[in-house]
């Protein structure tokens, strides 16, 4: 039988604008592996089981499921308020993003947001499910002044009450470097891939530097991520050996440890399973059985820097590689 977690004991993040968010949620893209009603079932059964923070997305086409969801958890006695949602513009609104968040508001059946972000930091839009080949011939480089116009809007989300933080997603240091300084109202946090073999310290301690939230998405390793993201050569972090030790000292799955290690490690990751025994267990991690300091020292020295989610989709014409989505030399790639 499982039990419910007390939501207050969950660890908490006090983001720059006072607010604070649970230190781990539950990410609400099904992959190409399960359907919208499967989400939404998942989201409603963890809001019973003490989960408060759900990421959502414009993109990923359940947002209207998943407001039914959370219609039923606020009929079921969970106040509004106690509940912490984010959600996302996706890449061919970026021009309108205020039209985006009210349909994403009106969808998900609530009257403001609590977390919204700009979902890439380029307009580079691809049709839902598209192999990994796909490319858009309209897709161009990062533009600050385009990012900006976006961001803008996006500010003025917050000024008409509409959400209550805004974010950005995969972005890069240089990115954050050019466009921060312009910015009237600052990233509350920023959403990016974090897993014990994709560790990202630099961006990481950047992000934390300029009080900003990290956000971590594949926080196990994603093993259901979609086929044309997965590579021969990729890591799978729950089966890394040491990694695989420290599960067994604690008697958990590896999957737990992953997730041990990100709330202590100060990310708030948001994994996704539609099992009601690993949503449990997920939410439970946090609040029991702590790694200690030296399985936290081991766990820092897995980083391969093994990144899973490319984004070769979003290149343009004259792009040499996925790298160059990622400002691998420190500059950004044009």
């Amino acid at each position: 039988m499982l039990k419910p977690i007390d939501p207050a004991r969950v660890p908490q993040r006090l983001l720059n604008t006072g607010d604070k968010m649970p230190g781990i949620g539950m990410g609400t893209f099904g992959s190409d592996r399960f359907s919208h009603d499967d989400v939404a079932a998942a989201v409603e059964g963890a809001a019973r089981l003490g989960y408060r923070l759900f990421d959502c997305a414009s993109c990923y086409g359940n947002e209207d499921l998943i407001g039914q969801s959370f219609k039923r958890i606020m009929d079921s006695g969970i106040k509004r308020e106690e509940l912490f949602i984010q959600s996302k513009v996706w890449n061919d609104k970026h021009k309108e993003v205020i039209e985006s968040c009210k349909k994403s508001l009106k969808d998900l059946q609530l009257d403001y947001l609590d977390l919204y972000f700009v979902h890439w930091p380029f307009p580079n839009y691809h049709a839902p499910g598209c192999d990994g080949d796909a490319r858009n011939p309209d897709s161009k480089p990062y533009s600050h002044e385009e990012f900006m116009e976006t961001w803008y809007q996006m500010e003025k989300l917050v000024e008409m009450g509409l959400v209550r933080n805004i974010g950005t997603s995969n972005v890069t240091i240089p990115k954050m470097k050019d466009f921060l300084p312009d910015c009237k109202i600052k990233p509350a946090a920023n959403e990016m891939e974090l897993h014990p073999s994709f560790q990202q310290p630099e961006l990481f301690n950047y992000c934390l530097e300029q009080g900003i939230q990290p956000i971590g998405f594949c926080p196990i390793g994603s093993p259901t991520r979609p086929d044309r993201d997965k590579d021969p050569n990729d890591v799978v972090d729950i089966q890394m050996p040491e990694l695989v030790e420290i599960a067994k000292a604690h008697n958990v799955h590896p999957a737990v440890i992953c997730l041990k290690w990100a709330v202590q490690r100060g990310q708030t990751p948001i994994p996704f399973s539609i099992y009601e025994n690993e949503y449990e267990s997920n939410l439970r991690c946090t609040v029991e059985d702590p790694l200690t300091d030296e399985e936290m020292k081991i766990m820092a020295s897995l980083d391969r820097n093994c990144r899973f989610i490319k984004g070769q989709v979003f290149l343009w014409e004259g792009a040499k590689g996925w790298e160059d989505l990622w400002d691998i030399d420190g500059t950004i790639t044009k």
